[in-house]
């Protein structure tokens, strides 16, 4: 793989509910088939340059953001999965914003792991967000994602740290430590971990992709309770009919 650089790192392809302060430019999502409370905004929410403050500067996506193109390995079943906060107290919704993703509050410092074994995919140790900057790119603070064997990429942002031997390209196993929870980027002074799942979209990604495309929470449900449900087969069907986006979502 091509590798890129984050800062001074490489980059390759590959409730409970608090009461939280809400982004501005959020919407209501489609929530997830049986979902029963009304999606409430995020205090993450990842949204569209097209959505940022009046007068702010228009988002382009960092080139490191773009993974160089490769050829993926042939996805596997039956992979362990777990769930990515180890925290006796944490709690989710089963919806999130204008877009599928969730978020898990826990107390910053808890340790956030790899959900199933893969390879580290993105890594940023440096907050770039502003709030009069680009409202998209940045978003997400420090943050790590893992390239699972079964062909998904699970990501998590808003971290305080990454564990130092966390970098692209390195194997890691369900259940390791990537980092911990915290509030970087966007998270408004609110500890939580903002969890998406998406395809790797190699060479084509953006932040609109990586932020999530699938509804975590009935996966969470599972990985929660000792359960194995396997994401690979929804998130294969919505690459088959999204392909991969080169913009966000219009707003």
């Amino acid at each position: 793989m091509v590798p890129l650089t984050i800062g001074r790192r490489r980059a390759y392809a590959v409730l409970l509910l608090v009461p939280v302060l809400a982004a501005s430019g959020c919407g209501a999502p489609d929530a997830p088939t049986g979902a029963g409370p009304t999606a409430v905004t995020s205090p993450t929410a990842e949204t569209s340059p097209t959505a940022a403050t009046t007068g702010g500067p228009t988002a382009t996506p960092d080139i490191a953001d773009q993974p160089a193109a490769t050829e993926a390995p042939t996805p596997r079943t039956g992979l362990p999965h777990v769930f990515p906060v180890r925290a006796r107290k944490a709690s989710y919704h089963p919806t999130h914003s204008a877009y599928p993703g969730t978020d898990i509050f826990a107390d910053c410092g808890e340790p956030v792991v790899a959900v199933t074994d893969g390879e580290i995919g993105e890594v940023s140790r440096r907050d770039r967000y502003k709030k009069s900057g680009p409202q998209g790119p940045y978003n997400g603070g420090l943050s790590v994602s893992v390239i699972g064997d079964d062909g998904v990429r699970y990501y998590g942002s808003h971290l305080t740290e990454i564990a130092e031997d966390i970098d692209a390209g390195v194997r890691v196993r369900a259940g390791q430590r990537l980092g911990t929870v915290g509030r970087t980027g966007n998270a408004n002074n609110v500890c939580h971990l903002h969890f998406g799942i998406s395809p790797p979209c190699l060479g084509e990604d953006g932040w609109w992709i990586r932020r999530g495309v699938i509804w975590p929470a009935p996966y969470l449900d599972s990985w929660r309770k000792g359960g194995n449900r396997e994401p690979a087969a929804e998130v294969a069907a919505w690459h088959r009919k999204h392909g991969c986006p080169s913009k966000p979502p219009a707003r």
